[in-house]
């Protein structure tokens, strides 16, 4: 493996640039987060896939990647974090990941090390060119090879959203709402029999569109209205996974690690005193502040082992995007020795905001409540460089794109005193994010 690094002008839009420039089926990956100093990691091609699966998926991903790391010939990139080789991608949700042949092209385990690489930090933009090299390659060729890839690069905007004239999309659960609410009771017993304390319980909801989603127009629209979280989309085969999520798993640079515990949730309102009312209530609900102590309190469990001191405000703050508010609490941590960012995200997935507490008891049950493939949603999704930092958020508020359908994907979380019709109406509010983009 031989990568080298260079600073492009500044105003290029790498995600632009990937999503006019990728290939029919082939790998790819737009990672923003743009009031975040306008980060972007956006990839194309791929030069080597590393894919797993099973319970040490994220350690010997892990492994394989630092051992072609230790193998690769790099030139200092002088750029910004994650500026150089990197390898990108996501996990599915569960250890064997989705059984259902739509997501047969994302494997539990999936980083891509991409042929092309453009991040953004800022003003600045760079570009990282990957190459495998076997020994009776002429150079020669393997500049031809690189050479031929820049050139089909396009730097254009990214299209606008084009809804059809006339015919209209047709939307449909996976499941009965009515089964929803269900589930939502049955977990609801479970947790007054002692045996959870929370579960996270998700819905699939069906686009049905007269012409094939456009993932790049979907894209551009979502960083536009949720510019606070984190919006993605990854290419694999004929299939486009795309979301905007607000949770942030883990960001590892040297030694630091942040994550944020984020559960709890309510609307919001286009009235400023009634959105601060609700954000209020949001604040002083018992029912959502002991949600949210279920999960910052299994994050501080899971990094106290590995780290020299965990750190977290004793409250948690209200984090306002677009359609919805959130519980939030910042936690930080010095780890005592370096843990791989892709060994991190599998010590933490999945905090009980996306799977449940305990975890034994309630991943088993997640599946047989909600009768739906969840695949990737709420799995791991990211990058790491070659000093194993990195980040992965949390593939929330997605939808899996194939042609005319868009799978749309939201949980709510479950606890003693959930009421299934209110949790019916919570994932209603996340479904919000992609709904009216897709049925536009």
């Amino acid at each position: 493996m031989a990568a080298v690094s260079w600073r492009l002008p500044d105003g290029v839009d790498p995600s632009a640039v990937v999503l006019a420039s990728r290939g029919p089926g082939e790998q790819w990956m737009c990672f923003e987060q743009p009031e975040r100093e306008r980060s972007v990691v956006a990839a194309l091609g791929a030069v080597v896939t590393l894919e797993d699966r099973g319970h040490l998926r994220f350690e010997r991903t892990a492994a394989r990647w630092r051992e072609l790391v230790e193998r690769a010939c790099l030139e200092p990139s002088g750029g910004p974090i994650g500026g150089g080789l990197i390898a990108c991608g996501g996990f599915a949700f569960a250890h064997d990941g989705g059984g259902s042949p739509h997501w047969s092209a994302f494997a539990p385990a999936s980083l891509v090390v991409p042929e092309v690489a453009l991040v953004r930090r800022g003003e600045e933009v760079w570009c990282t060119v990957a190459a495998l090299v076997h020994a009776d390659d002429p150079p020669e060729r393997c500049l031809a090879r690189v050479q031929e890839r820049l050139a089909g690069l396009l730097d254009q905007p990214l299209p606008l959203l084009d809804p059809h004239p006339t015919e209209r999309h047709t939307i449909a659960g996976a499941m009965a709402p009515e089964h929803y609410e269900a589930a939502v009771a049955r977990a609801v017993e479970l947790i007054a029999d002692g045996r959870l304390e929370k579960i996270v319980l998700a819905r699939e909801v069906d686009v049905h569109g007269p012409t094939p989603h456009d993932g790049a127009a979907v894209f551009g629209v979502l960083r536009e209205a949720f510019a606070g979280c984190f919006v993605y989309a990854v290419g694999r085969g004929e299939g486009t996974f795309i979301g905007a999520t607000p949770e942030l798993l883990m960001r590892r640079e040297g030694l630091r690690l942040s994550t944020v515990a984020l559960a709890g949730s309510i609307g919001r309102s286009a009235d400023p005193a009634v959105d601060d009312h609700l954000g209020e209530r949001l604040l002083r609900s018992d029912k959502e502040r002991e949600e949210h102590a279920i999960v910052a309190r299994r994050i501080e469990r899971t990094l106290r082992p590995h780290a020299v001191w965990v750190t977290m405000p004793e409250e948690p703050e209200v984090v306002r995007i677009a359609n919805i508010q959130h519980l939030a609490t910042a936690i930080r941590a010095q780890l005592a020795a370096p843990v791989a960012a892709v060994e991190l995200a599998g010590l933490l997935h999945p905090t009980p905001a996306v799977g449940g507490e305990p975890a034994g008891v309630a991943l088993p049950l997640i599946r047989a409540l909600e009768g739906i493939d969840r695949g990737w949603y709420a799995g791991p999704l990211g990058w790491t460089d070659a000093n194993e930092d990195g980040e992965f958020c949390v593939a929330l508020r997605c939808a899996l794109l194939q042609g005319r359908l868009a799978r749309c994907y939201a949980g709510d979380g479950v606890v003693a005193d959930s009421d299934p019709a209110a949790e019916l109406a919570e994932t209603e509010i996340k479904l919000g994010a992609l709904l009216p983009v897709l049925a536009a």
